[in-house]
């Protein structure tokens, strides 16, 4: 069974990514403008009319700038739960009513052959939760925008073929960066966004023998570099003893440029 997908572009001043399985495809979030995210499609060669729906994380405008645009442009289904959709209704415009749809927190949706779980985040936003892609024994995990990795998450991503995992900042550019302490406290907290390091802990203790990709996402702009952040996180893998390079690979994302449609 297929399972397809693209991070379409990764960083803070936008998210969206691409999945799709011979039958079905969805979107998790739209951070960019419709314009822009019709780019994005356009590049890797797919279009956003033909897509299932929109699966939404949570309300922050680098996750949800394009849903409204492009759901009413293609009359496209949005899926986020309750407390989202109430923080989000009046950020993306007037949607009708037959398009917009409940997804439960820690819970499945099932679209043909292709299961779609939610689990919850530790993200300052009204109820944020990402997704797990699951067809036949294929396993795509989306984690960003989250303060820390709990064991309950670790419980529902581990052992995924493909991770699509948040590597947002170094915390010595972070600290000594130009933002208000205030931000960077927000940054750093339990509700903020992980570390290099710490996102590179956690992987270690997900990766699985099925595991062969991971990508490093939702890098900020001013507080993270892509050498810095494989660098970073390679090297706490490797002290743990992960093959990287032999057992798994680590790619990069862009806040631009769509990753190659792939398959799990």
């Amino acid at each position: 069974m297929s399972l397809h997908f693209s991070v379409l572009a990764s960083g803070s001043t936008g998210n969206a990514t691409y999945v799709e399985t011979d039958n079905h495809s969805f979107l998790v979030d739209a951070g960019f403008s419709g314009k822009q995210m019709e780019a994005l499609f356009q590049k890797i060669d797919r279009k956003p009319e033909n897509l299932d729906g929109i699966l939404v994380t949570h309300e922050h405008s680098d996750h949800i700038k394009g849903v409204g645009i492009l759901a009413r442009k293609y009359k496209l289904p949005i899926y986020a739960n309750e407390k989202t959709w109430k923080a989000m209704d009046n950020l993306i415009g007037v949607i009708p009513v037959d398009q917009k749809f409940t997804f439960d927190m820690e819970t499945v949706k099932t679209f043909g052959s292709l299961d779609i779980e939610s689990f919850g985040v530790s993200h300052d936003a009204a109820e944020p939760m990402f997704y797990v892609f699951r067809n036949g024994s294929k396993k795509l995990v989306v984690i960003t925008d989250t303060g820390y990795v709990s064991d309950r998450m670790k419980g529902t991503i581990s052992n995924a073929d493909v991770f699509i995992f948040e590597s947002n900042h170094d915390v010595q550019m972070l600290r000594m960066g130009k933002y208000p302490w205030s931000i960077k406290r927000r940054i750093l907290s339990d509700v903020g966004h992980v570390s290099n390091e710490d996102a590179a802990i956690a992987m270690s203790e997900v990766i699985g023998d099925a595991t062969k990709r991971i990508y490093l996402a939702h890098l900020s702009l001013d507080n993270n570099m892509k050498d810095l952040a494989r660098m970073s996180v390679a090297q706490t893998l490797e002290a743990r003893g992960m093959g990287i390079g032999h057992q798994f690979d680590l790619f990069d994302t862009d806040p631009k440029i769509p990753t190659p449609l792939t398959a799990v």
